[in-house]
Order: C-alpha cells, then sequence, then structure tokens
C-alpha cells in the first residue's frame, strides 16, 4: 500500500439514512471524512491533475451518494462511499468516517461515527 495519502474531511451533506422512519422523512446532516490511498508522486513530478484524484469532483460523486437511495445502516452508507472512492483507478485503498452527529439517541452524546476501510480487489 502506497503511503501518500489524500484526505477529504468534514464533507457535509443531508441525507434520509436510518432506521426509523422518522430519519427517513426528515433527513439529517452527514458528515463525510475520507482518505485515499495512492501513489502521488507520479502526479507531482509532472504538476499534472490526470495523475491523482480530483478531490472536487470526488466530493460531488460522494454528495451524490449521501443525498441519494436512503439506506437503514450507515455502514451500507460507508460502504457505497468507499466504493466510489476506489472506482478512480488511481486509488489503492481508502479508509471512510461517516459521521451522524444527530443520531436519534435519548442521551447526551457527542458523534456516532463509522469507520472503514477497504481495498482494491
Amino acid at each position: 500500500m502506497s503511503t501518500d495519502r489524500i484526505a477529504l474531511k468534514g464533507l457535509r451533506a443531508r441525507g434520509r439514512h436510518g432506521v426509523l422512519a422518522a430519519e427517513r422523512e426528515l433527513g439529517q446532516e452527514f458528515v463525510v471524512d475520507v482518505t485515499l490511498f495512492l501513489d502521488t508522486a507520479p502526479a507531482a513530478a509532472g504538476d499534472d491533475l490526470a495523475l491523482t484524484v480530483d478531490y472536487g469532483e470526488l466530493a460531488q460523486a460522494l454528495v451524490k451518494v449521501v443525498e441519494g437511495e436512503p439506506v437503514a445502516l450507515i455502514e451500507t452508507l460507508a460502504q457505497r462511499l468507499a466504493e466510489v472512492c476506489l472506482d478512480r483507478e488511481l486509488v489503492e485503498s481508502v479508509e471512510v468516517s461517516v459521521h451522524k452527529p444527530a443520531a436519534p439517541i435519548p442521551l447526551p452524546f457527542g458523534d456516532v461515527v463509522v469507520t472503514i476501510q477497504r481495498r482494491r480487489r
């Protein structure tokens, strides 16, 4: 695995994910962090965006997933986001964290986060 990383942190989007009907109806904000592992040396050597990952384009693709088809579990959402990242040919592996700061927990809490790591197959 390459030791180079590109991280996109704190990407915010509204989605309708959750087990409860109210979560599906009302929606809530989700926060996504992704860290891509890839070799950035060719891009740096040629100063060429085509040899790395366009993180602006990636951010738009990730937001479409969060705003898209609802799922019950944020684990499922994290998997879908990882697949979007791994669709970029240069990405060897990815770490995805999905934060659900407004999760329906009837106690004081700071955040709920699911983090997964996936590798290209």
